[in-house]
């Protein structure tokens, strides 16, 4: 009989100690009895809203507290932020006496336990919508209820890219009761702005401010107003990247295409130099348009690329101009006289250029285009005898020239000769420049020489004349040649310093109507 009790008693012993091991969650006997009171043995009811009177509305105070800006998207136009919510009210139905239960004060209730406002944020680009962490709710004795959900936050935000990459962004988060209008739920703002105390830095963004405010809106449907607070998270781009990964390259890639009218045009490289210039300016333009939405506005960078890429198109058209005036032949091209006047009068006297051994100067012009004015005049008033000593078909007039040009001592006893009076008119030879008399003899030239020596001192002279022409044609091809590749270096020096002025006023108009050029 006793041996029996012995293990009865043993078997007792270790129900005892398995039932207090800490299996669950270990609480107090006076929480444990409160909770229960709480929820259970009051018939709360946690659809119910937390007033006394229901004709009063629960007031809810409501704040932000700003973690971090993940991320901006500009493309998709979503700003993704880590954000922890502060949302305070007081339940009516939720109060107890503390020194009834072991002086407990304040307890922690998950929030689907009791009732909790369904705030959301309106403009919110998440999947799932609401994307706060259910956090528990803080309870104290006197009905005051403290929820502070954190989340990832992504919110729609409406770009400007006016003053890309110089830009400041004002981006919205809108939170409101997607039910209750202000008669049953009135929001309260618990700061004019949200608590930055713990925010992380951004690396591309600077955060300016969190400013809030509360609104009222009315709609047809009924007469209360809806409330909604809403945050202004006002951010300003740091442009130091930008600006050295952006508009300096383009400011250098800009600079190529000026210097490039300093090369000699049979170099070879002029042309594909801007081309490679203008596509890679163009690549840089595509760059920064991927990386912003679709805008009916431009963005200030998009400017200073277009006015880039419009002074590379600009600086390849001319750079075809150069090399066509360069390579232009006498044979092939008459300069006009517009083109002489300006490429190789005023221009290069406005630039201050100047041909070697020659000093262009505003009295050379003049001087030069009374010479031609002359010269023309000369040409027009030629006399008859002229023009007749220009023909190669009178041969005895140019028999008679070369003779007085190979026996010019005989020349000096022509008074004694008694023939025909016009071999003793003066005559003007166009090459020599003096006077050349005929021969001073009794017989004319044809009779003094035999038939055979005349025809081959005629043919000699014709000889003379071609070989005179061709080397007079050649001097003035050269002449024009020159003249056509004076006019090229004049329109290059022109491009050159036309260009390299668009290109820094364009840049320093750029980063003046800029509201702000670097932020670090």
């Amino acid at each position: 009989m006793c041996r029996s009790v012995y293990p009865v008693a043993s078997l007792q012993f270790l129900v005892l100690a398995i039932l207090s091991l800490p299996w669950g969650a270990e609480s107090g006997i006076h929480e444990r009895r409160l909770l229960t009171d709480l929820l259970d043995n009051s018939g709360y009811n946690k659809l119910e809203r937390p007033v006394i009177n229901e004709s009063e509305a629960v007031v809810l105070s409501f704040g932000l507290t700003l973690q971090q800006i993940i991320d901006v998207d500009e493309k998709n136009q979503i700003l993704t932020t880590n954000i922890w919510l502060n949302l305070e009210w007081q339940d009516a139905n939720l109060k107890w006496n503390a020194s009834e239960y072991g002086g407990v004060t304040d307890v922690r209730i998950p929030p689907k336990y009791i009732w909790n406002p369904d705030l959301l944020m309106y403009n919110s680009a998440d999947e799932a919508f609401d994307s706060t962490y259910a956090t528990n709710i803080v309870l104290t004795n006197n009905g005051d209820c403290t929820f502070i959900p954190p989340g990832i936050f992504k919110s729609t935000c409406k770009i400007d890219i006016t003053w890309f990459p110089f830009d400041d962004q004002n981006c919205e988060m809108k939170f409101g009761s997607w039910t209750y209008d202000g008669g049953k739920l009135d929001l309260k703002l618990k700061a004019e702005s949200g608590d930055t105390s713990t925010y992380i830095t951004n690396g591309e963004w600077a955060l300016l401010d969190v400013p809030g405010k509360r609104n009222e809106v009315f709609y047809d449907c009924c007469p209360d107003p809806y409330l909604d607070i809403t945050f202004y998270i006002k951010i300003r781009r740091r442009t130091l990247y930008y600006f050295f990964n952006l508009i300096v390259p383009c400011v250098l890639i800009a600079s190529m295409a000026v210097l490039g009218f300093t090369l000699p045009p049979d170099s070879g490289e002029k042309l594909s130099l801007g081309v490679a210039i203008m596509l890679s300016i163009t690549i840089f333009a595509t760059i920064v348009g991927d990386m912003l939405p679709v805008s009916d506005s431009t963005p200030l960078i998009g400017t200073y690329f277009n006015c880039i890429m419009f002074m590379v198109a600009s600086s390849v058209v001319t750079t075809i101009m150069i090399l066509n005036y360069h390579h232009r032949l006498a044979h092939t091209h008459e300069m006009p006289e517009w083109v002489r006047v300006l490429f190789l009068q005023w221009i290069p006297w406005f630039l201050r250029m100047s041909r070697p051994g020659e000093k262009i100067t505003i009295k050379s012009i003049l001087m030069q285009n009374k010479m031609k004015e002359l010269d023309t005049k000369e040409n027009s008033s030629k006399s008859l005898l002229a023009n007749v000593l220009d023909m190669e078909d009178d041969f005895k007039l140019n028999s008679s020239l070369a003779h007085s040009s190979v026996y010019p001592h005989l020349s000096n006893n022509h008074n004694h000769n008694g023939h025909n009076g016009h071999n003793n008119h003066i005559h003007s030879h166009k090459n020599g420049g003096g006077y050349i008399r005929p021969p001073p003899h009794t017989q004319p030239f044809e009779e003094a020489y035999p038939p055979g020596v005349h025809r081959e001192l005629s043919m000699i002279l014709k000889e003379i004349r071609v070989i005179t022409d061709k080397i007079k044609d050649e001097e003035e091809a050269s002449a024009i040649e020159s003249d056509w590749k004076f006019a090229a270096m004049v329109l290059d020096r022109l491009c050159l310093i036309t260009f390299t002025l668009f290109t820094v006023i364009a840049t320093i108009a750029v980063l003046a109507a800029a509201p702000h050029v670097l932020v670090t």
